[in-house]
């Protein structure tokens, strides 16, 4: 989430029009993200989230997020409720550009994980899982391996600026990623974008998912490879560890739910080589590209460099979790 778009009391009034929120009496932008323009709007009882859309959100896909926003909460999976307007619409436009408003999940994201709530977190995107299978939509995954290299080639050569080695670290990585990428995993719709702030907590216990524009078909797998680079990690002095503990328990409290197979467990490494990539490609295009108006906290990509560089230590599932 970001604020590249600014909105006026104009664009709230037309909101108030066209939807039956109540009087809003604030909207104040969120920093956190870079992808989406997010407001938090405040009615006298309610609190929503206006999402305005960026540049790697089509419009085709956007019906895919409302709806399957609408049927995870049928399922009893706590994430944002996408609002109707007064024509029984979710998607409107404000500034010429492509919007829905959701309504707030109670809770927070926490600066720091403990063990057991990489277990709780494994065990809900499991649950997420099993639910996803009983919903009949489809999205292709527009940042799986098959837009890796595309990235890649819009970066060019100025990211010498991050790291002198990176643009030859990046092709290397991707060129054996390609080529030891898994087959005919066990898939279904996934969050795709599962960071420790997509993820709320009330009263240290899991309570809801946010952000679920990055959602996709893809291999469930992928999706605890994210998780494990998203999640597993500690910082210490500009450094990331690898936190063994917290992987095991993720993958534990996953397994309560959802069994792995064998293979499932083969391909981890691979995948988790994958999300680091992915991560350190978008990461990096965003950090030469992002304007300097927009009013956002740019992540640095050096951190995926670090977690890369990890993974390509490993070899075999019990690195991950013996």
């Amino acid at each position: 989430m970001a604020i590249y778009i600014k909105i006026s009391r104009k664009d709230i009034f037309s909101i108030e029009k066209k939807f039956n929120l109540g009087k809003i009496i604030s909207y104040n932008g969120i920093k956190k993200g870079i992808e989406n323009t997010n407001y938090l709007l405040k009615t006298k009882n309610q609190k929503y989230i206006l999402t305005i859309f960026g540049k790697r959100v089509e419009k085709k896909d956007i019906p895919f997020f409302i709806n399957l926003m609408s049927k995870l909460n049928k399922f009893k999976i706590n994430c944002p409720v996408p609002q109707r307007n007064k024509k029984g619409n979710s998607l409107f436009y404000i500034k010429n550009k492509p919007a829905v408003i959701v309504s707030f999940v109670e809770g927070k994201d926490k600066s720091k994980l403990t063990i057991k709530n990489c277990y709780d977190i494994g065990k809900n995107v499991a649950k997420l899982h099993n639910v996803s299978k009983k919903i009949k939509l489809y999205r292709k995954n527009s940042m799986s391996l098959t837009s890796w290299q595309k990235i890649l080639n819009k970066i060019g050569n100025n990211c010498k600026i991050i790291n002198p080695n990176l643009k030859e670290i990046m092709k290397e990585n991707l060129k054996d990623i390609k080529n030891k990428w898994p087959k005919n995993l066990s898939n279904g719709i996934i969050h795709g974008d599962l960071f420790i702030d997509n993820i709320f907590f009330k009263k240290n216990k899991l309570h809801g998912y946010i952000d679920f524009y990055f959602a996709s078909n893809d291999y469930f797998m992928y999706e605890i490879a994210i998780c494990i680079n998203a999640l597993c990690f500690d910082k210490k002095n500009n450094k990331f560890i690898f936190n063994k503990a917290k992987s095991k328990n993720l993958i534990k409290g996953y397994s309560r739910l959802r069994r792995l197979s064998e293979k499932d467990k083969t391909s981890l490494n691979v995948l988790c080589r994958g999300a680091a990539l992915r991560y350190l490609l978008t990461r990096t295009y965003d950090y030469l590209n992002t304007p300097k108006s927009a009013v956002i906290k740019i992540k640095n990509p050096r951190e995926y460099i670090q977690k890369l560089k990890v993974h390509n230590q490993f070899n075999n599932f019990k690195n991950y979790y013996n």
